[in-house]
């Protein structure tokens, strides 16, 4: 398969299982996340890679915040086995820097870029992936435990793991009426 047809057809899959990929595999995935375009070199992202015992660490996290916002049951459960839905986890985070040329929402960007590089690399390594966001996203307790700062952004949970599920390939969306000439 040539690139633009990987392109034009790549898809998230959520149905992951499988073992943590190897670290060989975890390294080449994010060497691909610091190759993205990044104005000034300022680098203003952060990857922590959660697998294994991590989580199980992201799994309380998920449901300390979940019940400090008043969930119920049902919600807290949610909430704690959402982490175990891939054996690999790599959680993506602004890192901003003051720059007079760079604005906070182009390094935003910068960090989004990251992110879906890395998921092609993935797929170009033969794993599934889905990037997932949500109100864990921009809880301050799941923050703090990811060692983030409050200040800073959490772009996406980058689940990655095999597919145990062959998706049908979704329809293209044509570009014409996205696309104006100036």
């Amino acid at each position: 398969m040539n690139v633009l047809e990987f392109l034009h057809t790549r898809q998230s899959n959520p149905h992951l299982q499988g073992n943590t990929p190897e670290q060989g595999i975890i390294d080449n995935i994010l060497k691909a996340g610091m190759r993205v375009p990044d104005h000034a070199g300022l680098t203003p992202w952060r990857f922590t890679v959660v697998k294994d015992e991590g989580l199980t660490k992201l799994s309380k996290a998920f449901k300390s915040a979940t019940i400090s916002d008043g969930g119920d049951e049902a919600k807290i459960e949610k909430a704690a086995k959402m982490p175990f839905r891939a054996p690999l986890i790599i959680v993506i985070s602004t890192k901003f820097h003051q720059h007079v040329k760079v604005p906070k929402q182009e390094q935003l960007i910068a960090a989004g870029c990251a992110v879906h590089a890395m998921q092609m690399a993935a797929t170009c390594l033969d794993l599934g992936s889905v990037w997932r966001t949500g109100e864990m996203s921009y809880h301050p307790l799941v923050k703090e435990r990811l060692n983030i700062e409050l200040h800073e952004e959490i772009v996406g949970f980058l689940y990655i793991g095999e597919e145990t599920k062959e998706l049908p390939l979704k329809s293209s969306k044509g570009f014409e009426e996205y696309v104006s000439y100036f």
